[in-house]
């Protein structure tokens, strides 16, 4: 590939990646409540699943989501419900001091962060553009997908990076019980507003 179409490639990818959505809410929101270095998993979950899905789009089963509306309409459906699910257990949380050393307190674990990417419609669009965009014909078609999860490790990496350091600033200047409360109940339905980004 490329370095002109490689670097286009990395502009789309970061607008995808950087824009406010379910993976940054929720990055947020665990920055804010866990810390920067407690919520690593739950970016490194984000980022595998985000990589199998750019495998699953690349080599073919991606395009059943286009051939097949409906299977489109039951990911939508899938997704809201889980991100509402997720809304309500941000808005819910119990105040806890952020103390990252204290390790009975339980974080969003790693398998969430992936498996919100396989019943995201906006990742799955993220990774059916990038493909579609991007990848090149013939021969260079592997060497184009391999360049396309690069690309994507590199631009999820920065955001998430981003987006829970901005959460841990947060939580670090929330010191009462009722900013605590006020800062979850936003971040609860700033995650359930991203159901709308799915429907339009």
């Amino acid at each position: 590939m490329e370095l002109s179409l490689f670097l286009s490639m990395l502009g789309f990818l970061w607008v995808a990646a950087i824009t406010p959505g379910p993976n940054n809410m929720l990055l947020t929101a665990s920055g804010a409540n866990f810390g920067f270095l407690r919520s690593l998993p739950l970016l490194i979950g984000i980022m595998l699943g985000m990589q199998l899905m750019l495998l699953l789009v690349a080599f073919g089963i991606g395009g059943l989501i286009l051939l097949y509306p409906s299977l489109h309409l039951l990911l939508k459906i899938g997704g809201s419900l889980y991100l509402l699910w997720l809304a309500w257990k941000i808005a819910t949380a119990a105040y806890e001091e952020l103390a990252t050393e204290d390790r009975t307190v339980r974080q969003m674990p790693f398998w969430q962060g992936g498996l919100l990417q396989l019943i995201n419609p906006k990742a799955w669009l993220m990774a059916l553009g990038a493909v579609a965009s991007f990848s090149l014909a013939g021969s260079a078609y592997q060497h184009s997908v391999i360049a396309i999860s690069i690309g994507m490790a590199l631009v999820n990496l920065v955001s998430g990076v981003i987006w829970m350091g901005c959460g841990s600033l947060i939580g670090r200047l929330l010191h009462s019980r009722r900013a605590w409360k006020i800062f979850n109940l936003a971040m609860g339905a700033l995650t359930a507003a991203c159901v709308f980004l799915i429907w339009r």
